[in-house]
């Protein structure tokens, strides 16, 4: 799949500037952070996140194991 030029330049401009990275690595480190305190705050953060992309859940489907072992 191939990418309309304007698009790719905008995408090298992105590549090469300083603010974003530093945005990401801000990001990066937080991100681990963000939910240990909280549990619920992520599992409520998930569904939405799932709401907002549309996700259809898959259905539910038993596990049927015979011989599980641990």
């Amino acid at each position: 799949m191939s990418l309309p030029e304007s698009v790719r330049e905008e995408l090298a401009q992105y590549a090469h500037s300083e603010s974003l990275k530093e945005d990401m690595k801000k990001v990066a480190r937080s991100r681990r952070e963000l939910f240990i305190d909280n549990p619920d705050a992520y599992i409520e953060f998930l569904c939405q996140y799932n709401d907002f992309i549309n996700h259809e859940p898959k259905p539910f489907v038993p596990m049927v194991e015979k011989d599980m072992k641990l």
